[in-house]
């Protein structure tokens, strides 16, 4: 046992702390610590200022993001352009998963992850190969000799760029400011900020103006001419920033005299008009006291940045700005007008709307450090790019050509063009085939993926959906190829169109929904045109859809003659606005008897737009399961498929109760032709199968039977009676069954063999009208006394054999065509035809079986008569008679009468 002492002295060093390994000292040593620079905004509306701590993590301050996917993260990579970028990997286990507004981060790296492998630090986001914002790593010693304003390398759409003169910034540090950063920012409106740093020593200011506006947009920022606080916009120094047509940006210094457009009246400028205009251009460098630094467009957001001198040399024009005071500043954000024929130059139009929202003037001092801008600017609509809606009739033209507006970046040099639209956001109908010329080069094979990035998914070990296109869809303008996709309901509502060889050439197919009509190969109204049904039949599955033609708050489709006993779907929308659709069985009418199931259903979708409900499905003809009452619910195509529908004011998941019963209904089923695409009401038995079945039943119960028995039973009749009988009764038969089977194939337009009822019909009839050629090309007959030839035995027992199969074919059709008639129309009269029909066919055995007997029965006496009374000389008539030709039924038999034979008796002596 161990003493108090050593226990102690083992518990201490338990305690104590051990030596810190070479991972947990954090690499301290390395070169980069203390590094410190700003985030290149590439997209989300990334900023922040990136600092090395140590060997193994970093910090992020004023750190703003918009929210991306849930695999955005850190990355480290050798490069920050898209071949680079896309073989980096990832360095930290921290996601970046939302919004962050100004927020302060310390990153620890993974174990695996080192500075010394790192050259960008970047986010990214792994899903869409997207870069979002990064920092080009640099070593200390550059730290004491870099120090200038750079644009976002790589950054897509294009900015404009610095101009080549390095400011005069102090912290050395500070190796690149990003021309997004500033020391000021304040709120103007919930849509547009103003950002602003001072830079004294060189008399200047730097302004940056973002909005959450449209491209077509200008912003506008000055300030008011002193003592005009009345009315501050006239007489005031302002500067208009926004996009060209091409999105390239511009910073302009206007004069406002007039509230006005810029008009030209006696040679002389009125309105809001460039310094320029007023003083001509040989004055341009005297009077426009604004100089571009920078500028783009990202996710819906106009950024500009320029520069103002704070005092000009243009005293006309411009309002001197002094930073130690509070001065009135004005602001504006409106429609710009385009250059045309008469104005050949960009014009802001009146800004309109109400104060506060897009224009107002505040008191402003430039020196009071103010940052009231929390997180990124949001826009509703953040696809900038070129939409194009995609027509039936009209070709895409596919090229390809220089990156300049990328949307993803980072991107190839080179990327697709539809229509001259640089990678433009392409929208395509569901049923609506979208045709594309493809004239990109033998280099870019065009193809509709599932995957984000393109370039053929499979070779970097990712999956993906190919939807239309591959490696054969290439062309050149002068051989160009054409591809024709036709996206279907099954069609996500986002796919992408791309180059098989190469990634990220191309960008988004949004995929709407067109009119039902359009998305579904056929469609009919239910009964009382309440609700419409809409379908498309693929190979083992069918697509289904059902909207209700007035306002409810569900809409229900059942398949079966009733709602007891039908498999019912029911689609509705939530309080939440969330859409449903979901299965039931249903055996009574009441709530406890409707039944939910687990139907395997795809592709589901419910909607509800002014009150009409939507709702759509994919479920295979045939569940593949066994057991569950869902199992049952197999659609047969060639099987009319009985639809009925309910509507009420809500639904729910669980606990259904009275609430939930329906307020209107169908009153009847309606039998939906898949294969044909029509629908018939369900009503009483049809004239025209009427009338088939009852030429039928005639053709196969009485005729041709009847014929089959009067030349088993009837021979015995003197004469050729029972052969003709034979004859008229087969023949007959046979036409009447030929009618019946022209009345049925008018009424169904077709037939489909997949029937039990329809393979029994088929054999039956061509055995009956083989019966006729097979009579005539029999045998002769043997004449008296020779033995039958072997053709004639075997002709004799096959005759017998097809009349006999087609006899019992025939009922089989009789039976299964009742049994048809019986699901088809669910009426209590086909169930009583068909007992009728049973009982007849039974009666008709009975008869047989007697017939049978009694002809035994008489055999057996003409035996033992033969026996008793054959030296009178008896003889009986040949019953080998000729079936078809009278002439050959006549029996010239030479044999005694049938008389008593007389015998003479002579005396021996004689």
């Amino acid at each position: 046992m161990a003493s108090p002492p050593f226990l102690f002295l083992l518990l201490l060093l338990l305690l104590l702390p051990a030596r810190p390994s070479a991972a947990a000292e954090c690499r301290t040593n390395t070169t980069l610590a203390g590094f410190e620079a700003d985030l290149a905004m590439v997209q989300h509306q990334v900023r922040g200022v990136v600092r090395i701590v140590d060997g193994c993590s970093f910090s992020v301050r004023g750190f703003d993001m918009l929210a991306g996917s849930d695999q955005v993260r850190w990355w480290g990579a050798a490069g920050d352009d898209l071949r680079n970028l896309t073989l980096g990997s990832q360095i930290s286990d921290m996601p970046l998963n939302r919004t962050y507004r100004n927020e302060s981060l310390t990153v620890r790296l993974s174990d695996s992850a080192s500075w010394d492998q790192i050259s960008v630090l970047a986010i990214w986001d792994k899903a869409t190969a997207s870069d979002f914002g990064h920092v080009v790593l640099l070593s200390a010693s550059d730290n004491e000799t870099v120090s200038t304003l750079a644009p976002s390398p790589g950054l897509s759409p294009a900015p404009a760029p610095a101009p080549n003169s390095p400011l005069k910034i102090g912290n050395k540090s500070q190796i690149h400011h990003q021309p997004t950063m500033f020391t000021n920012c304040l709120t103007l409106s919930p849509r547009f900020r103003l950002r602003w740093t001072l830079y004294p020593e060189s008399d200047s200011v730097h302004i940056g103006l973002e909005a959450a506006v449209g491209s077509e947009y200008y912003m506008a920022f000055g300030w008011a001419a002193p003592g005009s606080s009345s009315s501050p916009m006239l007489n005031s120094d302002v500067t208009v920033t926004g996009f060209t047509e091409e999105g390239i940006p511009f910073a302009e210094d206007y004069f406002i005299t007039k509230y006005s457009e810029c008009l030209s009246k006696d040679d002389k400028f009125e309105g809001v008009c460039p310094d320029t205009f007023y003083e001509g251009s040989d004055s341009v460098g005297q009077v426009n006291n604004t100089e571009l630094v920078y500028g783009h467009r990202s996710d819906g957001v106009s950024f500009v940045r320029y520069e103002r001198r704070l005092v000009s040399v243009d005293e006309k024009y411009d309002v001197p700005v002094n930073i130690a005071k509070n001065m009135t500043v004005i602001w504006a954000l409106g429609l710009l007008r385009p250059p045309d024929s008469l104005r050949p130059y960009y014009l802001p139009q009146n800004h309109g709307g109400p104060r506060e929202t897009t224009y107002s003037y505040l008191s402003l001092n430039l020196s009071a450090e103010t940052d009231n801008c929390l997180g990124p600017l949001d826009a509703e609509d953040k696809e900038d790019q070129d939409l194009i809606i995609a027509e039936a009739k009209t070709p895409l033209i596919v090229t390809s050509g220089p990156a300049f507006h990328y949307p993803n970046p980072p991107n190839p040099s080179k990327v697709l063009y539809i229509n001259k639209k640089e990678a433009p956001l392409l929208r395509v109908e569901r049923g609506v085939p979208v045709t594309f010329s493809i004239q990109a080069g033998h280099d870019v094979a065009l193809y509709i993926t599932s995957n984000p990035i393109g370039g053929n998914a499979t070779l970097h070990n990712m999956t993906e959906v190919i939807y239309a296109g591959g490696s054969k869809f290439e062309g050149v303008p002068a051989s160009p190829t054409e591809l024709t996709w036709s996206p279907d309901r099954n069609t996500p509502d986002q796919v992408y169109y791309h180059s098989l060889f190469e990634q990220k050439m191309g960008w988004k197919v949004q995929v709407v929904d067109g009119g039902l009509s359009d998305m579904y190969n056929n469609s009919v109204l239910l009964d009382d045109q309440q609700v419409s049904f809409f379908w498309t039949l693929s190979e083992g599955s069918i697509s289904i859809a059902a909207r209700g033609e007035k306002k409810s708050g569900y809409v229900a489709i059942g398949f079966g003659g009733g709602m007891i006993n039908s498999y019912a779907y029911v689609g509705w929308v939530d309080d939440n606005g969330k859409g449903h659709v979901n299965t039931y069985w249903i055996d009574g009418k009441d709530s406890m008897s409707v039944h939910p199931t687990s139907e395997n259903l795809t592709f589901v979708r419910c909607s509800q737009e002014n009150g009409i409900v939507t709702f759509e499905l994919t479920r295979p003809l045939s569940p593949s399961c066994s057991g569950r009452i869902e199992c049952k619910n197999i659609i047969d195509p060639t099987t009319p498929l009985k639809v009925i529908w309910a509507m009420g004011a809500q639904w729910s998941e669980d606990n259904l109760s009275e609430k939930n019963m329906h307020s209107a209904t169908s009153n009847r089923p309606v039998r939906v032709l898949l294969l044909r695409g029509s629908a018939e009401v369900e009503q009483d038995l049809r004239p025209v199968l009427a009338v088939h079945g009852f030429m039928m039943f005639v053709a196969w119960g009485i005729l041709l039977p009847g014929g089959i028995l009067s030349a088993r039973y009837l021979k015995h009749i003197k004469g050729d009676g029972w052969f003709q009988l034979h004859v008229y009764l087969q023949y007959s038969g046979i036409a009447i069954m030929l009618l019946g089977l022209l009345f049925a194939a008018a009424e169904l337009r077709g037939f489909y063999l997949s029937l039990a009822h329809v393979k029994f019909g088929v054999t039956a009839i061509v055995l009956a009208c083989a019966q006729p050629i097979n009579a005539y090309v029999r045998p002769k007959r043997p004449a008296d006394g020779e033995v039958s030839p072997s053709k004639r035995i075997i002709w004799e027992y096959f005759h017998i054999i097809v009349g006999r199969s087609a006899i019992v074919a025939g009922v089989a059709a009789l039976i299964s065509g009742m049994k048809h008639l019986g699901h088809r129309y669910g009426s209590e009269n086909v169930q009583g035809l068909t007992w009728a029909l049973i009982l007849w066919i039974l009666a008709c055995a009975l008869l047989v079986v007697y017939l049978e007997y009694m002809e035994i029965k008489q055999r057996r006496l003409d035996r033992s008569s033969l026996r008793g009374n054959w030296v009178l000389g008896n003889s009986e008539e040949d019953d080998s008679v000729d079936l078809l030709h009278r002439e050959r039924t006549t029996n010239k038999i030479e044999s005694h009468s049938s008389g008593i034979m007389e015998v003479q008796l002579e005396p021996l002596s004689r």
